[in-house]
C-alpha cells in the first residue's frame, strides 16, 4: 500500500526531478535546489516500500496567519490513478488541521481533482498579495491560467 514520510534533506534531488519532469510540462512551478532545502520540512514524500524510490510528493507551506497553500503534488505517471494523489493530498489536509490552519488553497489544471476533498473554485484576487510571491518566477506570470481553490475547515 505504501508509504508517506515527511521528506529529508537526502530526499532533495529526487522531489527536484519529480517537480521538473511536471514542470517541464507547464502544470507546476519548478523549485531550485535551494528553495526545495530551505522548504523541505513542508514536503510529504510516497514510496512502495522504505527502500523504493519516490513515486509521490506533495507539500503543506504556511503562508499567513490561518492560511496555508498545498503545492507540488506530483506523482509519476506509472502510478497514477492509483491513490497516491489522494494519500499525499489528505496527509497534507490532516496536518493543516493539526497545525490550526483555517483555509487552504491551491492553484491548479486539476479542479476536478481537488473538489473532491472538498476545494471550490474561487476568484486568485481574494488571495493575499504574500501568495503571489513565487508567481513572479513562473514563465506565465503575469497571465496565469492557473484555477484558484479554498477549502475551508
Amino acid at each position: 500500500m505504501g508509504l508517506i514520510r515527511r521528506a529529508r534533506i537526502r530526499d532533495v534531488q529526487e522531489i527536484r526531478k519529480i517537480l521538473r519532469t511536471f514542470a517541464d510540462k507547464g502544470v507546476l512551478l519548478a523549485r531550485t535546489l535551494a528553495e526545495l532545502y530551505s522548504l523541505v520540512r513542508d514536503y510529504y514524500v510516497y514510496q512502495e516500500d522504505a527502500d523504493g524510490p519516490i513515486i509521490g510528493v506533495s507539500a503543506l507551506h504556511v503562508c499567513w496567519d490561518s492560511l496555508g497553500e498545498l503545492r507540488s503534488v506530483a506523482v509519476l505517471e506509472p502510478y497514477q490513478g492509483q491513490g497516491v494523489g489522494s494519500r499525499l493530498v489528505e496527509t497534507c489536509l490532516s496536518e493543516a488541521i493539526t497545525l490550526g490552519l483555517e483555509q487552504v488553497f491551491v492553484l491548479t489544471y486539476r479542479p476536478d481533482f481537488f473538489a473532491r476533498f472538498g476545494f471550490e473554485k474561487v476568484d486568485k484576487n481574494i488571495l493575499p498579495h504574500i501568495v503571489w510571491a513565487d508567481c513572479v518566477r513562473c514563465t506565465k506570470f503575469p497571465e496565469c491560467d492557473e484555477i484558484a481553490m479554498l477549502l475551508k475547515f
